[in-house]
């Protein structure tokens, strides 16, 4: 857990940071900048696409007496990338994109309710999770 910590918090700004100053070597400080700040205002317009969808499914489950399980996961991996999308570097927008996309979500979502519930002691969330 400490390597992992060390590897958020001290690494990947490093990588970040390297990365930013390369494609501002290619294409110029200036335009790395409004990229950087399209590409953040671009993420934010698709969390909220993409969170305001699942929170119509969730109202959706909730309105048929059922327990809007995957919804929920769905909806913490979108907040996910709204953070990553939301914090400056090119490698973390790619990241955020990514959980964007329900395919990478729906992959994501079944390694998350996997270890949820083997930590939780319990042999699968799967009829929480549908």
């Amino acid at each position: 857990m400490v390597a992992l910590l060390f590897l958020v918090f001290l690494v990947v700004p490093f990588v970040e940071l390297f990365v930013i100053l390369q494609v501002g070597h290619a294409i110029g400080a200036l335009n790395t900048v409004a990229l950087l700040i399209l590409v953040s205002m671009l993420g934010a317009w698709l969390v909220k696409r993409e969170g305001l969808s699942v929170v119509r499914r969730a109202q959706e489950r909730v309105a048929q007496g059922a327990v809007p399980g995957r919804e929920l996961v769905d909806g913490v991996l979108i907040l996910f990338a709204g953070a990553l999308l939301l914090t400056p570097g090119f490698l973390s927008d790619v990241v955020g994109v990514l959980l964007l996309l329900p395919p990478v979500r729906a992959a994501l979502r079944a390694t998350v309710t996997h270890r949820l519930a083997k930590r939780a002691g319990f042999a699968s969330f799967d009829r929480y999770i549908r």
